[in-house]
């Protein structure tokens, strides 16, 4: 019993937990990086469902974080194809990008790759819905800083 304990925790402490993101600088501010995002989105045919304005939540507790704001947003096309995978990937949908100030004051944006959002669900990595979705994101964020 202790030996299939440690082997389950070996296995965890190996597994990524926390995914490599992709990131791009933006020559915007954080707000008009994410109204640049929230624009091509729209103008994408797909659904923005939520900003999430981090550095106003903090403020309104009484702290202070460097500018940052979530914009989380799907298209049904792509997020119904990878539930046709795998249902679960409804855990890991919308799709979420992220727009903050970093320790030098520039803007970045963040997301994280489909192959590591959907990985461990019953989705080939080289499946084609894994492209699609990576190819929207790269796509979205580059119309973001237009």
């Amino acid at each position: 019993m202790k030996l299939a304990i440690t082997a389950a925790l070996i296995g965890l402490s190996t597994t990524t937990l926390w995914a490599e993101n992709m990131m791009k600088p933006s020559p915007l501010s954080v707000s008009e990086t994410i109204d640049g995002l929230e624009a091509a989105v729209t103008g994408a045919g797909a659904t923005v469902f939520a900003r999430v304005d981090h550095a106003a939540g903090a403020q309104s507790v009484g702290k202070s974080i460097p500018d940052a704001t979530l914009l989380i947003f799907g298209n049904p096309a792509l997020g119904t194809l990878a539930m046709e995978g795998d249902i679960r990937a409804g855990l890991m949908l919308p799709l979420r990008v992220l727009a903050y100030e970093d320790a030098d004051g520039n803007t970045q944006l963040t997301w994280t790759p489909a192959e590591d959002l959907l990985a461990g669900l019953d989705i080939a990595p080289d499946a084609e819905v894994i492209g699609k979705i990576n190819g929207a994101l790269g796509m979205l964020t580059d119309k973001a800083m237009q």
